[in-house]
């Protein structure tokens, strides 16, 4: 059985630990290999490795480091199918999905190339009588990213590139179920120039996670996951006196207005409901329709979810491909069994799909729900799965109030033809992230990622210029280089002028 090596000091070791976890490929039920869960002297190590590089990684100019990404920039788009396999046989997202999402990755690579214009301060001549000011953005030291099962290359690529680029150094801990893509990036680069222990990728459960956010020479945690571990990861890190981003989970809505192109929104929400199994922070789980616009809705979303090929990620044509472990293909299926017994109307049901080829990979199909009403457990909880809610309004105010008063505030849409409607929506709307005829709102890698509510602990956004400040931190230098006749201030205080 393959052992996943840890990567530490720019080499692939071994780790000390004992435990190990599987990892299979979700569309065959099959165990691919295994992977180390490090304990805390592995942890240790990492964070050694990544200590004794700052130094010398701080200190080089912004525009060598530039160098270095846009050499893995290349080296990153050169291996964009590897990475896209890897994502697919360890996720189960398809390799069009899994291309897709690895192309937003290296996006923000390409942002992060322009570090030496990001990093420029301010300058103020003048404040007083031969008195200058400036400012400085000066990197923060060894940074951790802890990152979900969904995007093996996506997420990660938001944090340690931008990271690195600002004159930090790293260490990635990615799901570990979904470690292979996380090892194949720190190989490209350090081949694309990067010095050894500036990036470092462990492995590992809560005691990895654990030992990560109270070692006392990690100086700033970026986390993306479900909310509670946000919200404990977010309080942990303020005790010991890091700096923390936690992005956690969602109930995405969006909103169907009378006068919606209803063919255009169904094939929207269906995309990005059922859209990697419906396994993404960012998918569509909630469908608002308002007025007489949910009957012929609820149809037309029926009519195409049904006709959705599903089957092994790398097989041709298919489109949604397994979840990605038999415990979570077996929860998402138990709240549609919960559903039922609230009283929903299951309009579609994804239960008890079968891939007759692939008999013990983890599959469900698409199931859809229509009277759904807030008070149920499937609207309440993230179920993160392949399963959409459709939900009745009479206005855009109730639709509106509904998405305000729900805890979640990642990510919304609103269908319509109405500037009137749009413009209401995106300005009352108690959300981070906006999309007006666009279901799944992820921002360009030159704004920023991130929710409002329980969907983010932290006040600063992932990846984009948000990103820079969130990995540096602001220096403000007041100067003045007197002349030889020139008096100090005394005992008073110094003012302008």
């Amino acid at each position: 059985m393959k052992t996943i090596p840890l990567w530490i000091g720019g080499k692939a070791v071994a780790a000390a630990a004992t435990r190990n976890a599987p990892v299979t490929n979700p569309s065959t039920g099959a165990v691919s290999a295994q992977v180390p869960l490090c304990d805390a002297a592995d942890i240790d190590r990492a964070v050694q490795s990544a200590r004794a590089a700052y130094a010398g990684w701080r200190d080089t100019p912004p525009v060598r480091r530039a160098r270095v990404l846009q050499q893995f920039l290349q080296l990153l788009q050169a291996n964009q199918k590897e990475l896209a396999r890897l994502a697919s046989e360890e996720h189960g997202k398809t390799l069009p999905d899994a291309m897709g999402s690895v192309q937003r990755g290296i996006e923000v690579v390409e942002f992060a190339c322009g570090i030496p214009h990001l990093l420029k301060g301010e300058y103020a001549a003048s404040v007083g009588t031969g008195v200058d000011v400036h400012t400085l953005r000066q990197p923060l030291g060894v940074c951790v990213g802890i990152t979900p099962f969904n995007f093996p290359a996506m997420v990660p690529l938001w944090m340690f590139p931008m990271a690195i680029a600002c004159g930090n150094t790293f260490i990635l801990k990615p799901s570990e179920k979904v470690p292979s893509c996380s090892m194949k990036m720190a190989e490209l680069f350090t081949a694309a120039g990067l010095p050894d222990g500036v990036l470092n990728v462990v492995h590992g459960d809560k005691v990895a996670v654990d030992a990560l956010i109270a070692h006392a020479d990690v100086a700033a945690v970026s986390f993306v996951g479900s909310t509670p571990i946000a919200r404990t990861i977010y309080e942990t890190c303020a005790k010991h006196g890091k700096r923390v981003q936690a992005l956690g989970g969602a109930k995405n809505h969006a909103v169907v207005m009378p006068d919606a192109d209803i063919d255009f929104a169904a094939e929207s929400l269906v995309g990005a409901a059922f859209g990697s199994a419906g396994e993404r922070c960012m998918a569509i789980s909630v469908a608002v329709a308002v007025g007489e616009v949910a009957e012929p809705l609820v149809a037309a979303i029926r009519a195409k979810a049904e006709k959705i090929p599903v089957g092994p990620s790398d097989a041709d044509g298919v489109e949604m491909g397994p979840l990605v472990t038999a415990a979570h293909r077996d929860r998402v299926s138990g709240y549609v069994d919960k559903g039922v017994a609230e009283g929903a109307t299951l309009v579609l049901d994804g239960r008890g799909f079968k891939v007759a080829s692939h008999p013990d990979g983890f599959y469900l199909g698409p199931s859809l729900f229509d009277q759904v009403s807030t008070g149920m457990s499937i609207y309440r909880d993230e179920i993160f799965g392949p399963v959409l809610c459709v939900l009745r309004v009479n206005s855009l105010d109730e639709a509106m109030a509904m998405i305000n008063a729900n805890p979640y505030g990642n990510g919304t849409a609103i269908f319509t033809t109405s500037g009137e409607a749009a413009r209401r929506f995106e300005q009352e709307i108690q959300v981070g992230m906006v999309g007006v005829n666009v279901p799944i709102p992820v921002p360009a890698s030159f704004f920023s990622f991130g929710g409002w509510k329980a969907s983010l602990f932290g006040d600063l956004h992932a990846y984009g210029p948000e990103a820079v400040s969130f990995y540096t931190r602001g220096k403000v230098i007041t100067s003045r280089w007197p002349h030889q006749e020139s008096k100090a201030t005394g005992l008073n205080m110094p003012t302008l002028g």
